[in-house]
């Protein structure tokens, strides 16, 4: 990154202006629709500045990875958290919050989905292992506050009507692709128990 005249080099300040760039590059092109050359000149570095914050391209992918993983599970917790106390409305909240990603021009599906199925390599695998199991863990925390019997096997459910909405909204858009988020909403709350209180 060029550093203006007089102005002093800040290293986490240039891997965040990285990372933000690579991320929004990486998710539009896909992790091997870009060369690293290409990348860079996307991004504004050099590949010695790309090699000095990150090793190598895979180590900025997983990165970027790790770190869209944790901005999208505290955007949907957040937007869970603010629905209030009412499991149902914790649930539809976070359908809702989807239904505005895919209705985001750039949208082009989970990222982190997309990154497993396009670079096998372990610890990307891994990355969204994680990135599963934190939107499984949101969801089995309002399976548990409904009441649910088996809260962590509601909660498996919910993560594959998430995921299924997603895919669909990315690739199969015949309704819409912010009808699937509607459609996995209504299924979703037909699955969770009625709360005392809430019905």
């Amino acid at each position: 990154m060029p550093v203006a005249k007089g102005s002093t080099i800040d290293p986490a300040r240039t891997r965040a202006t990285i990372l933000e760039a690579a991320t929004a590059l990486l998710y539009e092109r896909g992790l091997d629709g870009i060369g690293v050359a290409e990348l860079c000149a996307g991004i504004g570095i050099s590949k010695e500045t790309l090699y000095r914050h990150f090793g190598t391209k895979d180590g900025l992918v997983e990165a970027v990875l790790r770190e869209r993983s944790e901005r999208v599970g505290q955007w949907l917790a957040t937007r869970a958290a603010a629905a209030g106390d009412d499991p149902r409305a914790q649930l539809a909240a976070v359908f809702d919050a989807l239904r505005e990603w895919y209705d985001d021009p750039a949208f082009r599906g989970c990222a982190m989905l997309n990154a497993a199925a396009q670079h096998h390599a372990e610890p990307v695998r891994a990355i969204t292992a994680r990135h599963l199991d934190r939107y499984l863990d949101l969801l089995t925390g309002i399976a548990e506050r409904a009441g649910a019997a088996d809260p962590r096997l509601l909660g498996r459910q919910l993560l594959m009507l998430v995921e299924g909405a997603t895919v669909l909204a990315a690739h199969h858009d015949s309704d819409g692709a912010a009808d699937h988020a509607d459609h996995a909403r209504q299924a979703a709350l037909a699955l969770l128990p009625a709360t005392p209180g809430h019905l």
